[in-house]
């Protein structure tokens, strides 16, 4: 054979091996799968798919396939990439909170008073609610209780919320002069965050009744504090 002709064959089995190869697809069954074109690695979509259908469906329904089929790829890269579901879905819940927390830490950092982060925190309940993030972390409470290790990583991200409110509480309660009173730092966070877990429940439920009247009432204590320490 010619050194041309060993040229030509060359750059035409070049052409044919940059071609990229195309991942088989899940079943046809479930939600649409993600746009092609998403530049998000395998390992990020396979969590916005998971997010997504921990929200629309609950962690019972879901299985690789469907999580496959969401993300619009191979559903065995869901064992590749997280080793099972209960890991997939516990990464889910962590990056999500890790962006609520860095978004919480820059509002109780804001140069304003108390009562004014409060407020907007309490803002925060109605946009976690919208965004899901309250139902995937009551999903896998539900399911950790039968799931020992899975009860480790979620008592890990409670614990980073404890910590946003702690930080942010002493100073608060020093300023408005309480420290001394009948709630110590920590019993005050932890019945903020037990309460804030209530309404949550409750409005998933869409049960509402007295959320309103607590809130108002809360909100009249901190604004009263806030007036007098002035």
């Amino acid at each position: 054979m010619s050194k041309s002709r060993q040229r030509m064959d060359g750059a035409r089995n070049k052409g044919r091996r940059s071609k990229p190869k195309r991942e088989p697809r899940g079943e046809s069954d479930g939600p649409p799968p993600a746009p092609p074109s998403s530049p998000s690695s395998p390992k990020e979509k396979l969590l916005d798919a998971a997010e997504r259908l921990l929200i629309e469906v609950g962690y019972s329904a879901i299985t690789t396939r469907l999580v496959g089929k969401a993300a619009g790829i191979n559903s065995g890269l869901v064992h590749y990439h997280y080793g099972s579901m209960e890991e997939l879905f516990l990464a889910v819940l962590e990056r999500f909170t890790a962006r609520l927390i860095v978004r919480q830490r820059a509002m109780y950092s804001a140069n304003t008073t108390f009562l004014a982060k409060w407020r907007k925190a309490m803002g925060f309940l109605e946009e976690d609610l919208a965004s899901g993030y309250p139902k995937i972390w009551l999903e896998l409470q539900a399911m950790a209780w039968n799931r020992p290790a899975m009860r480790t990583r979620l008592a890990a991200v409670h614990n980073e919320w404890i910590t946003v409110l702690t930080e942010a509480f002493g100073p608060a309660m020093k300023h408005y002069g309480i420290l001394q009173g009948p709630l110590t730092v920590e019993a005050m966070v932890a019945l903020v965050a037990t309460f804030n877990e209530g309404i949550m429940i409750e409005r998933l439920m869409d049960v509402d009744r007295g959320h309103d009247a607590l809130l108002r009432s809360i909100d009249r204590w901190l604004a009263a504090l806030e007036a007098k320490s002035k």
